[in-house]
């Protein structure tokens, strides 16, 4: 399996996506997240490290972001979870350290949010499988900034490209940049014949108003 350029990267990590049904489009039968959101889609990165060849195309994407917007990095951090796998490999083709970030700190020992090590003063990339709203990766960088190190960026496999997400990494002054995308991840179904045109235009509707589809 070659590796895409930069530019093919959106369209093919989408394609892959829906190849192995990491991410599920359902316009007329939408889904209901823990949130409350109705959504036309279903996304579970995970199921990428079942598929070698898939996963290794993500961990090389991410490394040729990092070189080319991150050469500076010296530990590459992943969200636990789902960010963990993705950030070890990562870590493994650039021969850097490694940590993972948990969404709150540890309830017993030495109460850890962060583990591994990770030094004031060091640039630390995290890794995330998907991005939505954005809460949980700044908070993952925001703890990374905590200890005195500086988040150079999160990078994720996919985001729903939400504004509130855009705008929350905006004004925490922390870069995002994704493999994939949703405006992508439609126009490869569209492609691929999986979605009719009406239901691309319900799938651009849910994009820019979540909290009303469905309504």
């Amino acid at each position: 399996m070659s590796n895409p350029t930069l530019e093919q990267l959106p369209s093919v990590i989408a394609g892959n996506l829906l190849e192995i049904g990491a991410v599920t489009l359902r316009p007329n039968e939408p889904f209901t997240w823990t949130s409350g959101i109705i959504s036309p889609i279903y996304c579970d990165n995970r199921l990428t490290m079942g598929y070698p060849a898939i996963r290794d195309r993500i961990a090389e994407g991410f490394a040729t972001l990092i070189r080319e917007h991150h050469p500076d990095a010296e530990i590459i951090a992943g969200t636990a979870t789902a960010g963990i796998p993705h950030a070890a490999w990562v870590a493994q083709k650039l021969n850097l350290p490694m940590a993972y970030i948990r969404d709150k700190a540890k309830g017993h020992g030495k109460q850890n949010m962060i583990e591994g090590r990770i030094a004031p003063g060091q640039k630390v990339v995290v890794i995330e499988d998907l991005i939505s709203t954005g809460g949980s990766s700044l908070k993952a960088a925001l703890a990374v900034r905590d200890v005195g190190a500086e988040a150079l960026g999160v990078l994720a496999i996919f985001t729903y490209q939400f504004a509130q997400a855009e705008q929350a990494f905006a004004e925490a002054g922390i870069p995002l940049r994704t493999l994939s995308n949703y405006s992508a991840l439609v126009e490869e179904a569209r492609k691929q014949g999986t979605i009719t045109d009406e239901q691309v235009s319900l799938l651009q509707s849910w994009r820019e108003s979540p909290h009303t589809f469905g309504k």
